[in-house]
């Protein structure tokens, strides 16, 4: 790629066919570069070079998972769509929540930034999720992280998660956005190659959606917010397609440099834009920048623009046409305005100080022209660039190890039945990496700002109200168990997006919809691609099964160190809609004398629990089986029991099983408990450590006034949901005793979870 600023016009391109172009280290094969010379029929221009390069990395194509994705739109039913106003293919799916109010929200990875970089990867992570969200015409109104490191103890860690929290923090503190919640996991297996990935939910009045397309000939084309510069060239678009190697086609930084406050004011811009009925489409400034926002919306709306190039406003005057299109700089929309607006608008930008510039205007032509020091540099049909790029049905193979795997059960292990036995392993799990107290990262991130937080870690879901006057509000929560993925990426899927929507619904809300970040290794590995096919036909097959759709999300891949991937991780977040936010659900307890329910039945499943990898650092076997029917029971029992006011609390059952549960629900509010095992043992067959540490599904406890037992056991009944009581809480005992077993006192519970972090991190972030 040329960087001195004589440009490479479409007319030297034509004249010059046989001049070499260093196509390979922008992340092209050698036959899609012979493809973009088919299409345009000549070779193409270095800034044709750029844009097709960056829109067909697999970060912005989806080329590998294209053919695997289209599942999620052939695997609905009418029913299962009717809340959704707008599906995948737009920045963010859109769901109706009612009263005239509609939620939009997504997921999506910035993990190789976050490595190189972590606290601007991170940070930016945030500040491209919630451009997301504007540009569908809402408010952002709250963020969560889904996280994945490598070994707690390892001496790079540190590095990764003081920046990657900082940044978090950082971006989302300063733009005044709650962080309700999230999940962290460390493992070996994510040590070069952490996961990021970043949620954002906004609300919208239903009138107020907003679209990513070009429509009205004639119509302008305005790039506002931050200046373009050199940062972020080739970014995460090129950082997500392929492995890291040295060199690349630029000196320029990759990772992207954040201003939360700049999108702060973005925002505001934004909203009164929309008020305004100032902008007609608009579409953020994500991978690809420039390049993207002209191909998408052009594709999308009368299919031609033309663009003049030397009025975008640069920080950096030396940048080149190619690292113009290219540059992903932070905090950038683009609009589409009519002229007879234009005034409007640019009275808007000036208002909140925003920059703005009119780059061009829409055509009906089919070709999307780029002029630069008038010159035509770019001159392609835009949907070669943004639509019909590469897809690959890339070859599969199932993994040759896996059967053994599977094979190698914890069965195999002796399972102990003494007291003080059982408790070295229980302060075991509660004190390991995964199941500790994530506070020293939570802490830092404010959860109240804005007033309508309801739910927040440590609470299975986050919960934020939506309309003040009413309570209407949303819970959301975010899953995924990459041991569990690794064992069988079919059901790993599948429960990650049950644990998921249990946790929405033990929040007291109704689950409505899915938005996924599926995390993967290299798709040029065929075992690598066999599990992600095998992921994204068990997420389909379970949305199906549960009757909720799925919005939109991201593909992640090339997500290993060297020939090592990473254990399958599909990211699964469900959003749900509760009528009122008074009516919500604590992950725990706070009465005196309250009667503790076990709902669902246990099994004996410890493959891939934290029994086995805490206790005997082990993972094989098969995972926990999933029942969808047992799943949608108990989260419309949930439902209804929240409604009328019949439970107090509610915990799911997920990784640790049920004292891990039990021990949630004692450290939410400091009040003790005392269970018994017996009539769980013997109504379901089980020995002791399966009663305590099997994660089967479909399980939550709950706990009920007194006053509500005959109602509430008449509701279970009623609904068909397996019912037991198996303890009661005790706030005067200020322990957590399990019958003719041990008693644990709050304190030391207390110690053993939330010392983890601290000891390994320090008081105060690093990095």
């Amino acid at each position: 790629m040329t960087h001195d600023h004589v440009p490479d016009t479409v007319e030297n391109a034509a004249a010059t066919p046989e001049k070499d172009q260093p196509f390979h280290l922008l992340g092209l094969k050698p036959d899609e570069y012979q493809r973009i010379r088919d299409i345009l029929g000549r070779r193409p221009t270095s800034g044709e070079l750029a844009m097709y390069s960056v829109m067909w990395s697999e970060h912005c194509s989806y080329k590998s998972s294209k053919v695997h994705l289209r599942q999620f739109g052939k695997k609905v039913t009418p029913d299962m769509t009717k809340h959704l106003m707008v599906g995948m293919g737009e920045n963010a799916g859109v769901v109706d929540i009612g009263e005239g109010w509609a939620v939009t929200f997504k997921i999506e990875s910035h993990n190789h930034p976050s490595y190189i970089e972590p606290f601007q990867g991170a940070a930016t992570g945030v500040g491209g999720i919630v451009r997301d969200i504007i540009s569908m015409g809402a408010r952002p109104v709250a963020v969560m992280d889904a996280l994945r490191f490598g070994a707690i103890d390892h001496p790079d860690t540190n590095r990764v998660v003081g920046g990657v929290v900082s940044g978090i923090s950082f971006y989302g503190n300063c733009l005044g956005l709650p962080n309700i919640g999230g999940e962290t996991w460390f493992d070996p297996v994510y040590q070069a190659n952490p996961l990021v990935n970043a949620l954002a939910v906004g609300a919208l009045r239903h009138e107020n959606l907003h679209l990513a397309n070009a429509k009205g000939v004639g119509n302008l084309v305005v790039l506002f917010g931050a200046r373009t510069g050199g940062d972020g060239i080739g970014g995460a678009s090129i950082l997500a397609s392929d492995t890291f190697a040295e060199g690349g086609p630029t000196k320029r930084p990759a990772v992207q440099v954040g201003d939360p406050f700049a999108e702060k004011v973005l925002i505001e811009c934004c909203l009164e834009l929309f008020a305004g009925d100032c902008v007609e489409g608009i579409q953020d400034l994500g991978a690809a920048g420039i390049s993207c926002a002209t191909s998408e919306l052009a594709s999308n709306g009368d299919g031609g623009m033309h663009i003049t190039l030397d009025n975008v406003l640069l920080r950096d005057p030396t940048l080149t046409a190619e690292e113009i299109l290219m540059s992903e700089s932070q905090e950038r929309m683009m609009a589409i305005v009519r002229p007879e607006k234009l005034d409007a608008f640019l009275a808007v930008t000036t208002k909140w100080d925003v920059e703005a510039s009119v780059l061009g205007e829409v055509t009906d032509s089919g070709r999307l022209i780029i002029e630069w020091k008038g010159q035509t540099i770019v001159d392609v049909d835009p949907t070669t660039v943004a639509i019909d790029g590469p897809v690959y049905e890339r070859p599969m193979e199932y993994p040759a190890w896996l059967d053994a795997l599977q094979a190698d059960s914890p069965s195999k292990f002796a399972r102990e039945t003494e007291g003080e036995a059982l408790t070295k392993q229980f302060l075991a799990i509660l004190g390991s990496p995964n199941e500790a107290d994530t506070d020293w990262i939570t802490n830092q991130y404010d959860y109240y700002v804005m007033g309508n937080t309801a739910l927040h870690t440590p609470d299975g879901a986050g919960m934020i109200r939506i309309d003040e006057e009413s309570g209407l509000g949303v819970a959301l929560a975010t899953d995924a168990n990459g041991r569990y993925c690794q064992l069988d990426p079919y059901v790993g899927a599948q429960l990650a997006l049950v644990e998921s929507y249990r946790n929405v619904a033990t929040s007291g809300a109704t689950p409505l919809a899915v938005s996924d970040c599926l995390n993967f290794g290299s798709p040029e590995n065929p075992e690598v691609m066999w599990q992600f096919a095998r992921a994204v036909e068990g997420l389909a097959d379970g949305c199906l099964e549960l009757g909720i759709p799925v919005t939109g999300g991201n593909v992640s891949f090339y997500n290993q160190t060297g020939d090592q991937p990473i254990h399958p991780t599909p990211v699964v977040a469900v959003m749900g809609s509760i009528d009122n936010v008074a009516r919500r659900l604590p992950s725990g307890w706070q009465d005196e004398g309250e009667n503790i329910y076990l709902l669902g039945v246990t099994a004996d499943e410890l493959g891939g629990s934290a029994w086995a990898g805490v206790v005997h650092d082990h993972l094989g076997g098969v995972p926990p089986r999933v029942d969808f029917g047992a799943e949608k029971a108990l989260a419309g029992l949930l439902g209804a029991a929240a409604h009328e006011g019949m439970v107090t609390s509610a915990i799911d059952l997920g990784t640790g099983g049920f004292l891990r549960a039990v021990a949630d629900g004692v450290l939410r509010f400091g009040v003790g408990a005392r269970v018994w095992l017996d009539e769980i043992v013997s109504r379901d067959g089980v020995d002791t450590t399966a009663a305590l540490f099997s994660e089967t599904q479909a399980r939550a406890i709950v706990t009920v006034a007194r006053e509500d037992d005959v109602k509430f056991r008449g509701l279970c009944d009623g609904r068909g949901v397996p019912v037991l009581r198996v303890g009661v809480t005790d706030r005067e005992s200020r322990a957590l005793s399990v019958q003719g077993l041990f008693d644990i006192p709050l304190d030391t519970l207390r110690g053993t979870h939330r010392g983890t972090l601290p000891a390994h991190f320090g008081a105060v972030v690093g990095g």
